[in-house]
């Protein structure tokens, strides 16, 4: 498709892309940048992992809440998914299959990323959501098929987020082990909109992981 976010630059860091064995897909948040969530990847990078970070135009995946009608949030929120395609379309084509790839977002790109895996499900290196959820107004489990073949995901959020709500966390879960992907929630009382060492700590062994058979 030829949306929004098509034709931005792609941001990397990490392992250079024609040297990695394993990718990570970092998707930013609203009013963020590509180059901000690389410095959260490279907190979490392993040797021979490369990092691609798709860049949103105007630096917004999609203009409203992730809890509006998804209509309200087209076209940015499909060029946002395409992007995702995009970057994994770049892996893909330097060697790297699907299966050692990451895909990992922060609030609105926590969104994005669930929702592209949860519409596109098959075997990931892994996912990851800080302190987001599936999109829609409401989401109900039943639309959702196919398997995520034991992908290993990560979802983290506060109990008082004041973006997202605590039940879409559950629910995103909910949707993602139905999809028989291996899901280790995490709510965090308190903690607000944000991402805190024990996240960061999981997560960097996640990384680790996606590289362990290759040592």
């Amino acid at each position: 498709m030829d949306g929004p976010h098509q034709g931005q630059q792609l941001a990397t860091g990490g392992t250079p892309l024609e040297e990695a064995e394993a990718a990570m897909i970092l998707v930013h948040g609203r009013g963020a940048t590509a180059e901000s969530i690389l410095q959260m990847g490279r907190q979490l990078h392993e040797d021979g992992v490369a990092l691609l970070a798709p860049q949103a135009a105007r630096n917004t995946w999609y203009p409203n809440s992730f809890l509006e009608p998804v209509e309200s949030n087209e076209p940015g929120r499909s060029s946002g998914l395409q992007a995702i395609a995009d970057a994994l379309g770049e892996a893909n084509d330097a060697g790297i299959p699907t299966g050692k790839v990451m895909i990992l977002g922060f609030s609105q790109g926590a969104c994005l990323g669930s929702e592209f895996v949860a519409r596109n499900p098959r075997r990931y290196g892994g996912h990851v959501a800080f302190s987001g959820g599936l999109i829609g107004e409401t989401v109900d489990p039943d639309e959702f098929e196919g398997s995520l073949e034991g992908t290993p995901s990560f979802v983290g959020c506060s109990d008082v987020d004041p973006h997202i709500p605590e039940e879409r966390v559950h629910v995103t879960t909910e949707v993602l082990e139905q999809l028989d992907a291996d899901v280790e929630e995490r709510i965090y009382p308190g903690m607000g909109h944000g991402v805190n060492d024990d996240e960061v700590e999981y997560v960097s062994g996640m990384v680790a992981d996606l590289v362990a058979d290759e040592d």
